[in-house]
């Protein structure tokens, strides 16, 4: 017989040997790393929305890619106007485009645009492809003259359109000047174009 086998077996002998119980964990301390990768993936797709939703253009960009687009439809246009008048006043108005695109170079510097480096969407968004295809549906039918000059009227009550709002827009000085000036400019002459269409409706 053992001599042991006598002592008496104290108490809490059971809780001692007893396999215990894994401590419970808090989730959120068990898993930092699951967490900090959960929340940088959240942080990244955050970014690329706010990167992919597209930058409105600047309107003065917007305004020379009008002006430069404007300014090949007159130039097209030349050789295609049969009125003396008609022709007259689109060679006046080519003089005057020459002259507003040469002088916005300076204020667009101060924006950080590039008359000769204006974002390609822009462009496009400026383009006159639609004006030249019903330019070329009216001279196919013999109304080019009358439809050019509506079209021209237009396109320039939308550069004064444009520039209005740049005017009252904007804190660039130079900006502000330029457009007051030549909302002056080409006010008569869009007029012009807007009467002659009205006189040989």
């Amino acid at each position: 017989m053992n001599p042991n086998d006598n002592q008496p077996i104290p108490s809490d002998y059971l809780n001692q040997i007893a396999v215990k119980p894994p401590k419970k964990e808090n989730f959120l301390q068990k898993q930092p790393i699951l967490f900090g990768g959960i929340a940088a993936v959240v942080i990244l797709i955050a970014l690329m929305i706010l990167g992919s939703i597209p930058s409105s253009p600047k309107p003065s960009g917007q305004l020379a890619a009008r002006l430069v687009a404007t300014n090949d439809v007159v130039e097209d246009a030349a050789p295609k106007i049969k009125s003396t008048q008609l022709r007259a006043l689109n060679s006046d108005l080519k003089s005057r485009l020459t002259d507003i695109i040469r002088d916005i170079e300076a204020p667009l510097l101060e924006e950080k645009l590039s008359i000769s480096k204006l974002d390609k969407k822009i462009i496009l968004a400026e383009s006159n492809t639609k004006m030249l295809a019903t330019l070329e549906d009216a001279r196919l039918n013999g109304t080019y003259d009358r439809t050019y000059a509506r079209e021209m009227a237009y396109k320039l009550d939308t550069i004064l359109t444009l520039m209005r709002q740049i005017y009252n827009d904007t804190n660039n000085k130079d900006l502000k000047t330029f457009t007051n000036d030549k909302i002056k400019n080409l006010e008569p002459i869009q007029k012009q174009f807007a009467d002659f269409n009205a006189a040989n409706s």
